[in-house]
């Protein structure tokens, strides 16, 4: 088969498109490229001139041999040839070769056929040899550049697992996958800048695939069994191949690539023919199929239909960038569309042939061999097949031409019917390509039925058939291969197993197998283990070793949680952590806390490298191939069930679990898999358990059970409570126990504070309650502990008092007070809440107290109140008020609330006179009172003006809403005004219905009822109380109330109100977003504003049109008897009348703005109706739409242009034309439809949206026009985005309109709008000598600048340096810089040459008059501009390192977030104001810019107030203060200013008093103003408190805000006022020790900060700073870095040290600042940051030293010399001119001008 032909006819066929064969005439040492794919191009010269293997194949034909050889099968060997070759082709690399006696045998074989061949025929060349070798793939042949067949096997989240031919596997990187998605990996994982890419690439280099894994899921994209086509980056291969199962060796790793560029490689337009494969990557997915990038050239795409996508995909979950194997099933007619089908997957028919997919094309013929790539179906004539006996495999043609071959495994050599049984030389087989070798070319086939048909061996998955690590007991062997291993009948039809030779036997190495006798003969059965599964094979990998049949574990997947495993310590980390080896490849780890029950100080001396361990898995994580185990003796011996889900937990299962962290309130235990449950301090025992931290440690293991699980949520909820302690008989009696009952008990335990109580009587024992020490006696604490020392466990209690049961925790809270036990036999004890009652004594004890109140508690949980006001005096001023917790304590009730369920006790004595009332005259006193100057003499008695009652009343003031009268000198009255008028034609001024009025007029009125003060409420004359001793009355002087007495009919009730009824009301407040008016004083409804009036206007100034007071006629809409509200509505058409179904186009309606955002504003014409206005329907103007010019909560009118059924929605127009009138001019047109738009049109839109491949623009409506890139300008736009801006006004022509599809077209073009020609670029015949042109600089040499002329067809021309300026230039770089933009002369002009020279002297622009300057020279004088030189890794914006100076520090007036007073700063910001990391930045600001920033501080900023005049001046009052904080009780500040006022009047209590007001009143959302008030409080106890009322505000601060914040805080505080105490004691000389305590108390607070916060640098920072500060405490400071390093994490480690050098510069040695920096810089890789912060301390701290100057100089110049980035260097050289310039002299200047200079040109010429 003379190959030399073909490749002759092969190489004059590829001449045209491959011109250069010298690559393939290079030595074989060449290393193929990875992007281009040389595998069909070899020369014959290549092959001949590189040396064969020492196992030269002997079914390959000599490639110079016969030149003539004729087609069609012929052979010139002899029958003995073919059969010595045939007896040979088994020793293929394949199935290993003969030993040395059998290599020996080939020479005298060589000998006989060059005898053979000397008459008249070519011999072999040395080396060699006839044939085709049928050899499978191995990683020796897996050459870069073989294109391969592979199937999906798994798919990771960074790369793909591919099964390839011959038991290989490759993988497939996220990145070699396709080009498109590579685009979408890099744009996830692009650093804005290169400092952050430095940052990260310190911090861990596997951050870029992290975060491309958020956005790129492979999963979404592959499936496991899908077929590609993959191309051979590398294949690695360990020097000892050969090396023992799990040797420690180098693992072979096979890299590849599926981007259709290389896989698609050697393709061209010729050779797509319908039936060839192909691999494509979907690059955009449309309505009807997707878009698919093939590879080859840029204008050649495939299209694959939705029809066409094949079994089990959709259009609408492909992604950009997925790749699929698809066949080529047509061309467009232009041929460069390639139709594709994705539908590959057929089925066998029961005659053999395959039907279905489109794969079932099978290709005879193509015009080029590169047609054949892997994947593709062909037809192959059939040359030889080996013969003996020995299946080697089969050797063939295709197409006559190309030689191909099939290994022994894809010839189903194993099969029932040997080879040649089953085929015959010269037979057509259909196959399928599965690789292509490069060198030389050869295709590897496979006739097996599921590579054919591209399906699995079996219907279902074969791995979960029999997955991996499955234990065969008995595989009978169904063929044996002598050389290369057994077939196993693993017990599924059709997929065999297959046995290497070298995993038959761990005994010994077994060189042949025999068929036919020995122990693995043919039909023997034997043990084997399953240990993977290849599908492109059709083979289980099995293995019958005994090492890995008694290997316990082959992968991760085969552990199972809770199984108990034992292991080898492999190696002790330095955590005290253990690396457990669990089997060959597979390791464990073991925690610190589940090293042992208890806690090892030392776990390397008890756990050794290579003991053997018992562990039991707590977690498993396949894919990190991470395993956790536990060492605890408590969790592997146990038999408890295992809890590794919540969906598997149920109630009452116990476990056993691992604390893990302990909280005030409870306990976290982990169990396996990570799951954790809560266990309450209740459930932990059965005793009293206070604090957990003092019974429990971290680590400890405890046995639970399981009390409820929420499994949706994942919460569990366990106990270490026994459960058989409480059964349901416990349950039962618990239950029956009431709160209140007295009981008896026996003790049963006793500890530190309780007793566990054993209660009797019950009906079953075990029921126990907790009695503590407070609840013993009612005396002192003394007492309680004299009798708890006398009371033992065993002693008998017969009266105790159940006082609270939990039912749910199982837990009994007793008492022996005699008070209560008492108080419950006689029946006088509260038991519930209706038991209260006012005026009744009440006996209870001490539950809490607070600063301004003692909680008290009484029987099942009821508490009551008592207020700091209602206790004795004496007491008021005590800690606690002199009440201890548990003390007993009696209280009268006075106020009870039941709607809140809450009372109120005092502990005063009862004055005389208090007490019950029984009716309204009756409030004060039950003795007589007497009226004092009654307006109606018949009134002698305050009792006498009872419910109906005529009297008269004299108006005494007038208000908006009431008349306040006097019935007589000691009683006051009111009369609202709804009781005033009895109809609405009564009221003459409907604004100011109460103005006819007058002080001094006397009505007629009617007692109807009592108005409380407290509240402003309505008391109805049935109820009974009032708050004050005289009470205020509630009067009527409608006309009907007084004609006769009685109270029926005088009082409306929200009963007797019906929707759509009349009523009068008046106006009482107005809000945001709706009015409130009252229609009797105690019913109030809600008028939303747009039913406050129709007209716009009026509701435009609501406030002047609708003044408190107003009368109006409403319309009752909604009754809310529920929150005894109204909905009422003041306008004709009622707003409830606008509901949606009855909106029409055109509708003109009044609108409530709700939200105003940049493209839209949000109208509300009704409770149930929005809808938005858009830009275009803002104005008839675009250029005047502006949604800024609307505010929230404006009453506008709107018009309804659109309505939405469907979907409810309405499109709304602020339009004048629409809202006004329809004459008014319209300069925009509105658009609805796309009819109101014709070609040729001139319209103006918005930008919608801005493209990549045009602008999108808003005309109106829905419609949407599209502007091409090229129809923006008439002139090119290099950088075209960013002139353009979303919501962009813009005007432009219609060119094209598409009704059908709704698309329009529109031109921005001047030319086009105009209707002028496009204006054309000038060329040389339109220029001429003397005229003015503008252009950019191209190019500066040294003898001048060139220049292009702006608007030209690239004309440009030269600017001599004598033409540059009127003076002399000696270096013109320093003027101009490629790109300047510049005006200039045309000197002379040659249009033969078509050269122009040009002028930029000064002197030549004189007429044309002065233009806009320049932008300023950023060089400075001398300088250099960097900016010539482009950083390709950077940011084109400089961004500016330097940070805004903190605020200076001045004690007479503090500045920042504080307010001062009294000397101290109330924000405590100074260590936020002092902190280091900013020091090396306050210089970086010119004095002006300093100067400024003062200014800019000082101006004070005064929050306007509209209560009364206060918003013009301060608040100078009490009165002031409270009115202010009744419009803002939110402001921390104005609370601050409260406290400093009482401070200034010495009031510090008052002081106090109000910072408890505030924390109270100040929003609980408003955490920040909270937490200003309690630093006020810290600063204010620090100067005028005591340390024990500092230290139990500083507690409280702790709790209710972030405790390290607090803690900073405080610490600021003692720091600041031992600064501002300094200069007063040097003064008064005097105060030292004092001064001493407050830095001792500095330094005492920092202390526990660094135990507390160890984890946050900020604390050892600021530490080392206030340490530094005093010279006797620097060596404390510096040995701080030390234990912060330690408890820092690494990767802070350089910041943190960066800081402490920072201090020492600062505060400390310089020195050792610079040692620190050096070490810094010695160590890590990143130095520009450490430069810059280096260069910094030096400047401003060093170079006043003695060589201070050269040593910053020599700094600079190591900087420098580390070759930073461009835009690095170009900052140092920027830092350094500077520097010279404030330090240095002119010739220190000029040397670093140079040196910029020397950079430039030196990265120009780079």
């Amino acid at each position: 088969m003379p190959s030399t032909h073909t490749m002759g006819l092969d190489r004059k066929r590829k001449r045209p498109q491959d011109a250069d064969p010298s690559p393939a005439k290079k030595s074989g040492s060449r290393k193929p490229p990875i992007t281009v794919n040389k595998r069909l191009k070899p020369e014959a010269s290549a092959a001949a001139s590189k040396p064969e293997p020492a196992k030269p194949s002997t079914l390959r034909a000599s490639k110079e041999e016969e030149r003539s050889f004729p087609r069609g099968g012929g052979s010139i060997l002899t029958p003995l040839e073919f059969k010595q070759i045939s007896n040979d082709a088994a020793k293929d690399a394949l199935f290993e070769t003969e030993d040395a006696k059998a290599k020996s045998t080939r020479k005298p074989m060589r000998e006989e056929l060059k005898k053979d061949k000397k008459s008249g025929k070519d011999e072999p060349k040395k080396g060699e040899q006839k044939g085709i070798k049928a050899e499978g793939l191995s990683y020796k042949r897996l050459l870069p550049g073989t294109l391969v067949l592979g199937c999906i096997s798994q798919v990771n989240q960074t790369d793909l697992a591919l099964s390839l031919p011959n038991n290989l596997t490759g993988f497939v990187p996220l990145t070699s996958i396709s080009e498109s998605l590579n685009k979408k990996v890099e744009a996830l994982i692009q650093e804005s800048d290169d400092d952050e890419e430095e940052d990260m690439e310190e911090k861990t280099e596997t951050a870029k695939p992290e975060s491309a894994e958020d956005d790129v899921d492979l999963r979404s994209m592959f499936r496991v069994g899908q077929y590609l086509r993959a191309y051979v980056v590398s294949s690695l291969e360990p020097a000892n191949s050969k090396s023992p199962l799990g040797s420690k060796k180098t693992k072979k790793r096979i890299e590849l690539s599926l981007d259709p560029v290389v896989t698609n490689d050697g393709l061209t337009t010729t050779e797509l023919v319908v039936g060839c494969t192909i691999q494509a990557s979907i690059t955009s997915v449309e309505d009807h199929g997707l878009v698919m990038n093939l590879g080859i050239g840029n204008d050649l795409k495939g299209f694959l239909s939705s029809k066409e996508l094949g079994k089990g995909r959709s259009a609408t979950n492909a992604r950009e960038g997925q790749v699929l194997l698809c066949t080529i099933i047509g061309l467009s007619s232009n041929g460069k569309i390639v139709k594709l089908s994705g539908d590959l997957e057929q089925k066998p028919s029961k005659k053999g042939k395959y039907t279905g997919g489109k794969a079932a094309w099978w290709l005879s013929s193509a015009p080029t061999v590169n047609t054949f790539l892997p994947g593709t179906g062909v037809e192959v004539l059939i040359t030889d097949i080996a013969k003996g006996g020995k299946a080697v495999g089969i050797a063939g043609k295709i197409m006559g031409l190309v030689d191909a071959t099939m290994d022994f495994f894809h010839a189903s050599g194993w099969g029932e019917k040997d080879i040649e049984s089953k085929f015959k030389v010269g037979e057509k087989i259909k196959a399928r390509v599965i690789a292509t070798h490069p060198e030389p070319r050869k295709l590897a086939l496979s006739i097996l039925p599921h590579v054919l048909s591209f399906t699995q061996p079996t219907e279902n998955e074969p791995t979960m058939i029999l997955p991996t690590a499955t234990i065969l007991n008995s595989a009978k062997v169904l063929f044996t291969e002598p050389k290369t291993g057994l077939f196993l009948d693993v017990g599924i039809p059709g997929v065999p197993g297959f046995v290497h030779i070298s995993r038959v036997t761990s005994d010994s190495k077994i060189e042949v197998l025999s068929k036919d006798f020995g122990l693995y003969q043919t039909g023997s059965v034997h043990k084997a283990r399953i240990i993977g599964y290849n599908s492109m094979d059709g083979l289980y990998i099995v293995s019958m070793e005994q090492k890995v049949l008694d290997q316990p574990f082959l992968r991760v997947e085969d552990i199972k949680i809770g199984e108990v495993v034992k292991g080898t310590i492999d190696r002790v980390l330095d955590s005290g952590r253990l690396i457990v080896n669990l089997a060959e490849g597979i390791t464990g780890m073991v925690d610190e806390l589940h090293l042992s029950d208890i806690k090892l100080k030392h776990p390397e001396k008890r756990f050794r490298e290579g003991v053997e361990v018992k562990a039991r898995v707590l977690l498993i994580d396949p894919s990190k191939r991470k395993v956790r185990l536990s060492l605890k003796k408590a969790i592997v011996n146990s038999d408890t069930p295992i809890i590794s889900s919540y969906e598997d937990t149920k109630s009452g299962t116990r476990s056993v679990g691992t604390l893990v962290k302990i909280l005030p309130n409870g306990a976290i235990v982990k169990f396996f898999s990570d799951v954790c449950g809560f266990l309450p301090v209740s459930e932990m025992s059965e005793a009293y358990i206070q604090d957990p931290r003092d019974h429990f440690t971290v680590g400890q293991s405890v046995n639970i059970h399981v009390l409820s699980v929420d499994p949706a949520n994942q919460k569990l909820r366990v106990s270490c409570k026994d459960p058989n302690l409480f059964g349901e008989a416990h349950k039962v009696a618990l239950a029956k126990l009431p709160a209140g009952d007295v009981v008896s008990g026996t003790v049963v335990e006793k500890s530190a504070e309780d007793l566990i109580i054993e209660i009797s009587g019950l009906g079953t024992e075990g029921i126990r309650g907790v009695l503590g020490i407070g609840q013993l006696t009612d005396g002192s604490r003394e007492k309680n502990l004299g009798v708890f020392k006398k009371l033992r466990a065993g002693q008998r209690l017969e009266t105790l008092l159940v006082l609270e049961k939990h039912e749910e925790r199982r837990s009994i809270t007793l008492s022996m007070k005699p008070s209560l036990v008492n108080a419950a036999k006689d029946g006088s004890m509260i038991n519930k809440f209706e038991d209260v009652s006012e005026g009744k004594t009440v006996k209870g004890w001490v539950r809490s107290t607070t600063l301004h109140s003692i909680f008290v508690g009484f029987v099942g949980g009821i508490v009551g109140v008592v207020y700091k006001r209602d206790l004795p005096a004496e007491v008021q001023s005590l800690p606690n008020f002199g009440y201890a917790k548990n003390q007993s304590i009696a209280g009268r009730v006075v106020y009870i609330d039941p709607s809140e369920r809450r009372f109120r006790l005092s502990l005063n004595p009862e004055k005389s006179g208090e007490g019950k009332v029984s009716t309204v005259a009756s409030v004060a006193s039950n003795s007589e009172r007497l009226t004092i100057n009654p307006i109606d003499a018949r009134f002698k008695l305050i009792d006498d003006y009872t419910p109906g009652k005529l009297t008269k009343a004299k108006v005494i003031s007038v208000q908006e809403t009431q008349l306040n009268v006097k019935l007589a000198d000691n009683v006051q009255g009111r009369i609202d005004v709804s009781l005033v008028f009895e109809t609405w034609d009564a009221i003459k001024d409907k604004k100011f219905p109460l103005a006819p009025f007058k002080k001094g007029n006397v009505l007629d009125v009617k007692v109807i009822g009592i108005h409380d003060v407290r509240n402003h409420r309505f008391l109805a004359i049935t109820h009974r109380k009032a708050s004050t001793k005289t009470p205020i009355f509630e009067l009527s002087a409608r006309p009907s109330d007084v004609k006769k007495e009685g109270i029926e009919g005088c009082i409306t009730k929200l009963e007797d109100i019906t929707p759509n009824s009349t009523w009068v009301a008046f106006l009482n407040n107005i809000s945001d977003d709706c009015a409130w008016a009252n229609i009797m004083p105690d019913i109030r409804g809600r008028i939303r504003i747009l039913d406050l009036s129709e007209d716009v206007t009026q509701l435009k100034a609501l406030r002047k049109s609708f003044p408190v007071g107003c009368a109006l006629k409403c319309q009752v809409l909604r009754v809310n008897s529920e929150h005894n509200k109204l909905d009422l509505s003041a306008s004709s058409a009622s707003g409830s009348a606008l509901i949606f179904d009855k909106l029409a186009k055109g509708m003109v309606v009044p609108g409530r703005v709700t939200k105003v955002t940049d493209r839209q504003v949000l109208v509300q014409i009704s409770e149930s109706v929005s809808g938005p206005v858009n830009l275009t329907d803002l104005e008839d103007d675009f250029s005047q739409a502006k949604t800024s010019k609307f505010s929230k909560n404006e009453v506008i009118r709107v018009c309804i242009i659109d309505i939405d059924s469907p979907n409810k929605r309405v499109i709304l127009s602020t339009r004048p034309s629409r809202v006004m009138s329809s004459d008014l001019p319209v300069k925009d047109p509105e658009i609805q439809t796309i009819a109101n738009v014709k070609v040729g049109d001139i319209r103006r839109g918005f930008v919608k949206h801005v493209s990549p491949k045009g602008l999108f623009v808003a005309m109106g409506g829905n419609i949407t026009a599209w502007t091409k890139i090229s129809d923006l300008s008439d002139r090119f736009l290099k950088e075209w985005e960013g002139l353009f801006t979303v919501d962009q006004l813009v005007k432009g022509k219609i060119m094209a309109v598409d009704p059908t599809l709704g698309h329009i077209q529109m031109s921005l073009r001047e030319s086009d709008i105009s209707g002028k020609e496009r204006p054309k670029p000038a060329d040389y015949s339109s220029l001429k000598e003397g005229q003015i042109v503008r252009g950019k600089v191209t190019n500066v040499a040294e003898y001048g600048v060139f220049i292009r002329v702006d608007g030209s067809q690239n004309i440009s021309g030269l600017c001599h340096k004598s033409q540059i300026a009127d003076n002399i230039i000696e270096d013109v770089s320093k003027l101009y810089a490629i790109g300047d933009p510049v005006k200039a002369k045309i000197i002379s002009i040659n249009q033969e040459k078509k050269r122009i020279s040009f002028g930029l002297k000064a002197s030549y622009f004189k007429d044309e008059g002065s233009e806009d300057e320049s932008e300023d020279d950023s060089k400075g004088e001398g300088g250099v501009d960097l900016s010539a030189v482009k950083d390709l890794e950077s940011d084109a914006s400089e961004e500016s390192d330097e940070e805004e100076e903190p605020d200076v520090e001045m004690i007479d007036a503090p500045t920042g977030e504080g307010l001062g007073t009294g000397g101290f700063d109330w924000s405590a910001s100074i260590l936020d104001k002092r902190g280091p990391e900013t020091d090396s930045d306050r210089d970086s600001n010119s004095p002006e810019e300093e100067k400024h920033k003062k200014k800019k501080r000082k101006k004070s900023q005064i929050k306007e107030d509209l209560t009364g005049n206060l918003a013009t001046r301060e608040p100078q009052s009490v009165a002031d203060f409270e009115r202010l904080l009744l419009g803002d009780p939110n402001d921390s500040k104005l609370w601050i200013m409260y406290m400093s006022f009482q401070l200034q009047l010495s009031e510090v209590a008052k002081s106090r008093e109000i910072a408890e007001r505030a924390i109270k009143t100040i929003a609980l959302r408003e955490e920040k103003e909270k937490q200003n008030v309690w630093i006020a409080m810290l600063n204010m106890e620090s100067m005028y408190g005591t340390d024990e009322t500092l230290e139990e505000v500083f507690k409280k601060a702790c709790q209710y805000n972030e405790a390290q914040e607090i803690h900073e805080k405080l610490a600021s505080i003692h720091i600041q006022t031992g600064k501002t105490e300094v200069s007063y004691f040097l003064i008064q000389s005097r105060g030292r020790r004092h001064l001493t305590l407050l830095f001792q108390k500095a330094d005492g607070l920092f202390k526990v900060m660094i135990k507390k916060f160890s984890q946050d640098p900020k604390i050892w920072v600021n530490y080392a700073d206030f340490l530094l500060s005093s010279e006797q405490n620097r060596d404390a400071a510096r040995a701080l870095l030390q234990r912060a390093m330690q408890a820092l994490s690494q990767d802070q480690h350089k910041d943190l040290i960066s800081k402490f050098a920072k201090l020492e510069f600062r505060s400390g040695d310089p020195e050792r600042g610079r040692t620190l920096f050096e070490n810094l810089l010695a160590t890590f890789k990143r130095k520009s940051d450490l430069y810059n912060m280096f260069l910094d301390m030096e400047i401003k701290y060093g170079s006043e030293e003695d060589g201070g100057k050269e040593g910053v100089r020599a700094l600079f110049k190591r900087a420098l010399a580390e070759k930073p980035s461009t835009r690095q260097a170009k900052a140092l050289f920027k830092k350094w001119l500077e520097f010279e310039k404030s330090k240095g002299d002119e010739k220190s200047t000029e040397t670093v001008t140079r040196r910029a200079k020397e950079y430039v040109e030196a990265k120009k010429g780079a």
